[in-house]
């Protein structure tokens, strides 16, 4: 019969996390401060980062949008010819509004934002639930209920806070998740 704790890990599993976490400490601490200083950094000018998350975006539509393309004429023989063309100009289109038209679109990136810190806090929280009974798992908990109420917190201000709230709420939760590792790492 295998040894159990009470929140069901085995101490073989428990063990292992605990090692891997000891083992990785200045990495922990490492990307905790990392992110605390990018969430200073963010709260510090909300609406720079608006706009620069969303010209960011645009470029990656962008680049994805043209290599789409370019492959759709390279691809020679392929049936999906048409299917690929519609989408890489889609991309490259959109792309190319986001990045070149940086007050533009700030709305609809708010909400693609919104629901990724949503499904960004559902993921912590169950890392945190995960790794439970780690030390410093309920930071990771935490996090995501943070995380979660950022995201919905952006929906609820749309339109008028979209210029900065994204920025300080991006702020703060790269600020929260950069205390959570840097408790887990402490925490070891």
């Amino acid at each position: 019969m295998t040894e159990k704790n009470p929140d069901d890990l085995t101490v073989r599993e428990f063990q292992a996390i605990s090692v891997a976490v000891a083992e990785n400490r200045g990495w922990f601490i490492a990307l905790g401060v990392v992110l605390i200083i990018l969430g200073v950094i963010s709260i510090g000018a909300p609406h720079l980062t608006t706009i620069a998350a969303k010209v960011f975006i645009g470029w990656l539509f962008l680049i994805a949008g043209i290599s789409l393309i370019v492959h759709a004429f390279l691809a020679q023989g392929w049936k999906a010819f048409l299917g690929e063309l519609v989408i890489g100009l889609l991309y490259a289109v959109i792309g190319g509004w986001l990045a070149f038209f940086p007050l533009t679109g700030i709305i609809g990136l708010t909400v693609l934002l919104a629901a990724t810190f949503v499904i960004d806090g559902v993921f912590k929280f169950s890392m945190g639930l995960q790794v439970k009974p780690e030390d410093g798992w309920v930071w990771l908990i935490v996090s995501g209920v943070i995380a979660i109420l950022a995201g919905l917190l952006i929906f609820l201000g749309l339109p008028s806070t979209a210029n900065w709230a994204l920025g300080l709420i991006v702020g703060l939760n790269l600020l929260m998740s950069g205390v959570a590792f840097l408790m887990v790492a402490i925490a070891s």
